[in-house]
Formats: C-alpha cells, structure tokens, sequence
C-alpha cells in the first residue's frame, strides 16, 4: 500500500497518539467549529477538511474502533507498500489485515460503510456527508453527531440531536442528512435528555445481508436561562425580598403557560420550594407533571435613607434570634 494511502487521524486531530478521550474531543470540537460548512458556506477546501476531521474522530473517540486502528498502523509500517497475503504481522489481535486491500476497505469496514472490503482490483465508494444546510434552529454538527450503537454484527446507529426546551415541551419536526438521504422524524413533546427514539429502517447497511438496521436518537435539551429539568420535574429559581419572606406576599411566577400568581406563606424560607401542580412537563401518558419554584431571599444592595432607617429600627427591636441554639453546640 502506498504511504499516502494511510490516514494519520491523530495528526489530522492535532493530537499525539496518547491523547485522552477529552482532549481528543476539545480539539474535533475545535476544529469542526473552523471548518464546518455553515461557517464555510461555498468553501470546498473547508468542506472537504470538515469530512476529515469527523471521519477522524469518529474513529479514534471509539475505543474499540481506535484500538483496531492503532493496530492497523502498525500492521502498515511492517508491510510497507503493498499488503502480501499473510505477509509480516497480518495477524494482529486475532485480526487479519491482509484481506484489505487499501485504507479506504479497512475504514470503510470499521464505521459500516456499505461495501467494506471489496476483492482485489475491485472499485468502491463512499460518500461522508455530516449534516449541513440545515433548517434555522437547528445547529449542524453541534446538534447532530452520529456514533456506533453496538458491536459485532449489530447495524443500529445512534445520533444525539440536541432540543431548545420550548422543543422538547411542546414537540417538533427535525430534518437531517443521512448520507444522500433526507429524514424528517417527528420528535413527540415530553422528551427529555437521555430520551431514545427509533427510526425504523435508517441505520447502518450490513455488508452481508445489505439490510439496514434501525437510528436510535438520543435527546439531549440545551440549557435555558429559567427553566432547568431535575428529574421529571420542572424546576425555576425566584428572587423575594425579606419584607416578602417576612410577612408573605402574592408574585407573578412565569410557567411553560403564561404568569401565574403564587401566593407567598409568611415566613418563607431561602431555598423552600412551592409546587404548582399540573404545570410541569408533559408525561408520556398524558398530563402534566409539576413546577417546582425554589425561593430565593436576596436583601437589597442599595438602600434608600428611609430604608436604612426603618431597618435599623427593625434591628433595634427585633426579639427573634435565628442563631440561639448555636449556644448548645460543641464538638
């Protein structure tokens, strides 16, 4: 084989070859970020170095398939060029590299490419497409990334598709790009992060029975400035003042719904949590779950004089000491 057939994709990541999983990921995510053709739209030249980089990481972000790789490097430097049938170091981990012809069969084979290793003299294709041109809302590789699902003989894929939160409460439509096929899959409200959905009959080809397996989508939510998920509740985080702690009051909390006015005990505590029934996130049969509001008690920076006034009177006569059962403890 010649030495240009070869793929170094550490050096194509920018990284050594005993680079770790995270460092591995921080530069594909750095330079998918420089090349990626919707920062890049009519550049072939970064189109090209895109398909690259994530074939490359697609690889080496795989244990098993960075392992069978590192193996195949050494299996070419021993052969040099050309891949004599039993030649020196064939064999390597029970897997025999002679029966590839050149790089392309190899890697084609190791990310389930329809094809793998064809018979000598034999030609082959393969189009890599990320996702690109894709609908507002929907980010590209950032949103988008496939990986293997399984081992052996398995076809299945899985791909992370990220969601804005209005997504996922309220459901959507995505298209993406699969090789030379475009997918819509409808995307049911109430998913959360780790959700998996099948798509039927989109995954890998087998090489044998050229039959497809099945896409599994796993969800992943982004993060929102208000709303946060804790399990399958609907969580937020209010702002009161101590004169509303103190004597109880009624505030306008913002729900998936609309506003709601929340009635406010006396004596509310920094970090207690009210519950609005039915105003959570949708359950897979039906309904809603609850909202969570955790109340925050944060005193005023700027004081006006009067204020300053009125609470060091407060201070003055104030008889409740929050700190008198300090008293008993020892160690």
């Amino acid at each position: 084989m010649a030495a240009t057939d070869f793929k170094d994709y550490y050096a194509i990541l920018g990284v050594s070859k005993t680079a770790s999983p995270e460092e591995i990921k921080q530069a594909f995510r750095k330079l998918a970020r420089k090349y990626h053709p919707d920062v890049n739209p009519n550049n072939k030249q970064a189109e090209a170095r895109f398909k690259e980089v994530s074939e490359a990481y697609e690889v080496v972000s795989d244990p098993d398939k960075r392992k069978k790789y590192d193996q195949f490097g050494q299996y070419w430097k021993q052969a040099g060029e050309g891949f004599p049938s039993g030649g020196v170091g064939a064999d390597m981990g029970n897997f025999d590299f002679s029966q590839y012809g050149n790089f392309d069969e190899f890697i084609n084979e190791l990310l389930g490419r329809f094809g793998g290793a064809t018979p000598r003299g034999g030609q082959q294709s393969y189009s890599y497409r990320p996702p690109t041109g894709a609908p507002s809302g929907f980010g590209g590789f950032n949103d988008f990334g496939f990986q293997d699902a399984g081992a052996g003989t398995s076809q299945d894929s899985e791909a992370a598709i990220a969601l804005t939160l209005a997504e996922a409460f309220n459901g959507v439509q995505k298209r993406f790009s699969l090789g030379n096929e475009t997918i819509d899959v409808r995307i049911p409200s109430g998913a959360k992060t780790g959700t998996r959905l099948r798509v039927r009959g989109k995954g890998q080809i087998n090489p044998m029975t050229k039959q497809r397996g099945d896409l599994y989508l796993k969800i992943e939510l982004q993060p929102h400035s208000f709303f946060q998920m804790e399990g399958d509740n609907l969580v937020c985080e209010v702002a009161i003042t101590p004169d509303e702690a103190t004597l109880g009051a009624s505030i306008d909390v913002p729900t998936p719904d609309g506003s709601v006015n929340v009635k406010l005990p006396a004596g509310v505590r920094s970090g207690q949590s009210l519950r609005l029934r039915g105003k959570g996130w949708p359950l897979p049969k039906g309904g809603r779950g609850d909202q969570l509001v955790k109340v925050a008690i944060v005193p005023p920076k700027d004081l006006s004089q009067q204020e300053r006034e009125y609470y060091e009177k407060i201070r003055a006569i104030r008889t409740y000491n929050p700190r008198s059962h300090l008293n008993q403890v020892r160690l």
